[in-house]
């Protein structure tokens, strides 16, 4: 039976292997060299003076979402600085670019022991907020046992977590219970908390309703703008690898001669494999990250850069959000209602459940359930001007009529934060 204390035992024997797995990572690309420390709890920043929260959100989506929550914390709040910590490299340079004074970012701690103990040593935090779904049970339970007060904010628990966490109950029972505060993005999510034995799950939103829309420098916009002219185009957003064939196939499929297909891979450090794809397939294509620039006989612009998404959107008539045409279990589909793009969503839309369903009830967005309705619906909206224009336009209207939830989220934490800094 895995305990608590089991688990710190045996995290702490997997040290060679962890080890081992943290070099192969930074091989790969998938850690940062430079900030190799983090990973073990050295911190490479001083801690500031003053009350400190702690935010951990665990990759990109988790840490979008969670920015609109600092800027409100660090405008009604300034004396509270705040820490942010993520686990990937792409989350850790979109903080660096959208972080607001007096916040600032480092990489988690792997879940060993003693690195935790290390980190906590350093950062010593007045309060820790948890974002989402990654619960990592030393770090929670050390947290705890120094009387940190902590909040699971927004808290996702898919079907397949919830029956893996359901192997290990004596594990996540205590980890749960560990939280002052429990807050599920979803009302199906907070009965899948309660079901693994977190007392008092609760739902008053989801924290992705309050994300400002994503940037765009208006210069850039109007440069690409004009450069794509008055041309139909679409948008794949965040593919993931065996998404891009779909996607070639699907312009491939569709009867208008200059349709100009974009896409944005979610790891943009794959653009050599989708370039050779988009060859391979007989298209001509621009890249961005060459700043090869959009002519009439381009056929695919292959935007592989990062932090750009906004400028997509923006400049999109139609969106297919991604990572839903494979088991990777879809993006954020939030991020696109805030533009003028009608919004398409595969199957696969576990990490976004709730959010993707309440757009396609909406009448926001669209359903498609494989390749060949993903080429058929695009037609259509190529086809149907006015039916794009009121996707996206109740698209924008589900986004504004939950913009409350920052408001519901900051009045659980207040009694937290009035101790903190009144």
């Amino acid at each position: 039976m895995l305990t608590p204390s089991l688990y710190r035992g045996l995290t702490t024997a997997a040290t060679p292997a962890i080890l081992l797995a943290l070099h192969l990572r930074r091989r790969r690309g998938k850690e940062d060299a430079a900030r190799a420390g983090e990973r073990r709890g050295i911190a490479s920043l001083a801690r500031p003076p003053g009350s400190l929260a702690w935010m951990h959100a665990a990759s990109v989506g988790e840490a979008t979402s969670v920015l609109a929550l600092i800027e409100r914390l660090r405008c009604e709040r300034p004396h509270i600085g705040v820490l942010v910590t993520t686990g990937t490299t792409t989350s850790a340079e979109l903080m660096a670019r959208r972080l607001p004074d007096g916040a600032f970012h480092q990489y988690v701690p792997v879940d060993r022991a003693a690195w935790v103990e290390r980190f906590l040593d350093h950062w010593r935090p007045d309060l820790a907020l948890w974002i989402e779904s990654e619960l990592w049970p030393n770090l929670i339970h050390a947290t705890r046992a120094r009387g940190v007060p902590m909040a699971l904010v927004n808290a996702r628990i898919s079907e397949r977590s919830l029956a893996g966490w359901q192997r290990f109950p004596e594990l996540i029972r205590p980890t749960l219970a560990a939280f002052d505060i429990r807050l599920a993005q979803s009302t199906a999510d907070a009965a899948r908390l309660s079901a693994l034995g977190a007392p008092d799950a609760d739902y008053v939103g989801n924290l992705k309703f309050a994300a400002r829309p994503l940037p765009v420098d208006a210069a850039t916009r109007q440069a690409l703008g004009d450069a794509l002219g008055d041309r139909p185009r679409w948008l794949a957003a965040n593919t993931h690898d065996g998404e891009e064939a779909i996607v070639l196939d699907t312009h491939r499929a569709q009867a208008i001669p200059n349709l100009l297909t974009m896409i944005v891979p979610r790891h943009p450090n794959r653009g050599d494999a989708i370039e050779m794809l988009i060859r391979s397939a007989g298209l001509t294509l621009a890249r961005r990250s060459r700043n090869e620039p959009v002519t009439g006989s381009t056929q695919v612009y292959l935007a592989d850069t990062l932090g750009e998404m906004g400028l997509f959107y923006s400049v999109a008539q139609q969106t297919f959000v991604a990572g839903s045409l494979v088991a990777v279990g879809g993006h954020n589909p939030l991020e696109a209602a805030h533009f003028d793009t009608a919004i398409l969503l595969g199957p696969d839309r576990r990490n976004n459940a709730a959010a993707a369903q309440m757009l396609i009830d909406a009448g926001a967005a669209l359903e498609v359930g494989d390749p060949a309705a993903l080429s058929r619906k695009l037609a259509d909206l190529l086809a149907s001007p006015g039916r794009r224009s009121t996707l996206a336009r109740n698209a924008r209207a589900v986004v504004v009529q939950h913009e409350g939830v920052l408001d519901a989220i900051l009045a659980r934490i207040a009694p937290i934060l009035d101790r903190m800094a009144p």
